[in-house]
């Protein structure tokens, strides 16, 4: 059985995060906006908490839980943790990437006034060669 025809690992991981933060009386309306079923997202919660997505094994039904309540809570602290971590991160580097853009648009100007002046030449000396001084 495939657990996300269509989707990959990551969409379907996204989802279920996303559907375990949904406040309380608020899951099925989402879900019904979504459009997914929730036979399709019980297979993928168990794949996602309890089975390998990867490779797309769900377990058996019928099986006791092994990742209780507080388990998924858990786990969901520390995905937005680590969701708040890589925004910071993105954050950080959009400021160097506009650093570095700064930088590079200096350089630029600063190569274009020395081949301006290059192109002047100094203001004393002759290019010219003259015969009668060889």
């Amino acid at each position: 059985m495939t657990v996300g025809a269509g989707f990959t690992a990551e969409e379907i991981r996204e989802f279920v995060h996303e559907y375990e933060v949904q406040p309380y009386g608020m899951k099925a309306a989402w879900l019904a906006v979504t459009g997914v079923s929730y036979e399709r997202l019980r297979n993928w919660r168990s794949a996602v908490f309890e089975g390998d997505l990867e490779r797309g094994l769900v377990p058996r039904k019928g099986m006791p839980m092994t990742i209780d309540q507080g388990g998924r809570r858990s786990l969901e602290r520390q995905r937005a943790r680590e969701r708040t971590a890589q925004e910071a991160e993105v954050t950080r580097l959009n400021a160097r990437v506009e650093e570095l853009e700064g930088i590079t648009a200096a350089l630029g100007k600063a190569i274009g006034l020395l081949h301006q002046m290059s192109e002047q030449g100094p203001a004393g000396t002759s290019t010219s060669s003259d015969p009668i001084d060889s």
